[in-house]
């Protein structure tokens, strides 16, 4: 069956997800994720692009992207290709890293460039990753609160000021984006879970995992919910109770 051809936009601007292959986790410490802003900075500057938003979840990305110079599929393709190149080195693997066809939208007015960039902003949240969009570090709402950072902050402060930006950001909302997923959130079976809770922490039992500082804890928790695991799966195969699990994803 032929591929959908890709919806073009005529503004240039595009909400991307870059998905691991098979949904399988891209980023299993800060140090991969800080290695995967490291070549978005690199390819931003390289293809000319605007980088207007970002979030770097357990399995995807986030991008809200303006062309440059070779259009949107060149600057994603140079992302993935370094990055997977880099991951693979380091993690001593072979193969592929991302889904080979990224997703994408385009974004052709102000009114939906907002809501997607709020949408992006509030992943972390809505994965119960934290609280508040401003306590997650691998997003770009952070640049837009102090003003510096990879991504280029002037195009939506042209449209809006960041107090504005602020109380728009918190409203309620139903907004509906790109999905990582079409069919909602992944329910994984146990085996799967605790593959991925292996990966993240390096823990194959509740033992192990009880076994680790109230620190190490702490950091895995929410990497855990980032993955896809639910509260109370995490609570399962920890040993940690629901209550604990979610005041370390808050």
């Amino acid at each position: 069956m032929p591929r959908t051809a890709r919806k073009m936009s005529a503004s240039g601007i595009y909400h991307v997800i870059l998905r691991g292959v098979d949904r399988q986790l891209i980023f299993n410490s800060a140090d991969d994720r800080l290695r995967f802003l490291y070549e978005l900075a690199h390819s931003r500057m390289a293809s000319g692009c605007k980088l207007l938003a970002y979030c770097l979840m357990g399995n995807h990305v986030h991008l809200l992207i303006k062309e440059g110079e070779g259009g949107i599929s060149s600057t994603i393709q140079r992302i993935a290709t370094r990055y997977a190149t880099w991951y693979n080195t380091k993690y001593d693997r072979i193969g592929h890293l991302f889904q080979e066809r990224f997703k994408s939208e385009p974004v052709e007015d102000d009114s939906y460039l907002l809501t997607v960039l709020r949408y992006i902003h509030m992943n972390p949240v809505k994965a119960c990753a934290c609280a508040h969009p401003e306590e997650f570090p691998y997003s770009s709402y952070r640049d837009y609160l102090i003003g510096e950072g990879i991504t280029d902050t002037d195009y939506v402060n042209q449209i809006i000021s960041i107090e504005e930006l602020i109380r728009f950001t918190e409203a309620s909302n139903e907004d509906e984006c790109l999905e990582v997923s079409e069919n909602g959130r992944r329910h994984f079976i146990d085996d799967d879970a605790k593959k991925i809770i292996f990966d993240i922490t390096g823990c194959s039992s509740v033992e192990d995992f009880m076994a680790l500082s109230q620190e190490e804890q702490s950091e895995a928790v929410p990497l855990l919910l980032e993955a896809g695991l639910s509260i109370r799966q995490t609570s399962r195969l920890t040993g940690l109770s629901v209550g604990i699990v979610r005041r370390m994803s808050a």
